[in-house]
């Protein structure tokens, strides 16, 4: 095995790393415990909080910084808890399953506007995919291309809006139209929005920066050696 083979392996278990921790390990552990196990639904959300609680906790105590994933999680967790309190006619409850979709969108643009997209974890794996050269590209450009930041910042943009427009959008339709249009209407808007966000922000954000990565990839490996290398090679 090479050595640029292991660091390739490295770089894709440090890109993956904090998917699989911060959304896989939460979002698998609910569902466990809610179907798999039978606990309420409050446990279920309680003791899928766990980790994302401790990354948290533990990024702003140790590190200094805030796990943008897991806290998006932990938030969204105690959104759902607290909307398993509500209840009501029909309508409200309808109108209630757009909360989480609200949560996470408010909490993409925050980070947006804070100049830390959290959306950016979640793309960087598919765009680097685990090679060392387009690591080293995405480093660089991430402190030394404004296109490249802005593009980053639209990407998560781009989903935080469309989670926001969906929460609107299936919010009117509970109170609007008819109960039973709803039921099903609900999920068909999520799916469209869904597949909205990965091509709006695919177009906008994704291809460009992908782009730009392989193109500084190219870039770097066609730059000249240092005169002093080439000295010491002869």
């Amino acid at each position: 095995m090479t050595t640029n083979t292991v660091a390739q392996r490295q770089t894709k278990k440090n890109n993956f790393a904090p998917l699989i921790m911060d959304v896989a390990v939460p979002v698998g552990s609910y569902y466990l415990f809610r179907n798999g196990l039978g606990t309420s639904t409050l446990m279920a959300l309680g003791l899928s909080s766990v980790v994302p609680a401790v990354r948290t906790g533990w990024g702003v105590i140790k590190e200094r910084k805030i796990n943008a994933l897991a806290a998006l999680i932990l938030f969204v967790n105690v959104v759902a808890l607290l909307l398993s309190f509500v209840a009501g006619d029909p309508r409200l409850m309808l109108a209630k399953d757009s909360g989480v979709s609200s949560a996470i969108g408010i909490g993409i643009l925050v980070s947006v506007v804070m100049g830390k997209p959290m959306m950016t974890e979640a793309m960087k794996p598919w765009l680097v995919k685990g090679d060392t050269d387009r690591e080293a590209a995405w480093v660089r450009l991430r402190s030394g291309s404004p296109a490249f930041r802005r593009a980053e910042r639209v990407f998560s943009a781009v989903w935080g809006v469309v989670l926001l427009a969906e929460c609107v959008a299936r919010v009117v339709g509970a109170y609007t139209l008819p109960v039973d249009t709803m039921v099903w209407l609900g999920s068909v808007i999520m799916i469209v929005s869904m597949v909205l966000a990965f091509v709006v922000s695919g177009a906008l954000a994704a291809g460009p920066m992908a782009q730009m990565l392989i193109a500084e990839v190219k870039a770097e490996g066609a730059t000249p050696a240092p005169a002093a290398a080439v000295a010491s090679a002869r």
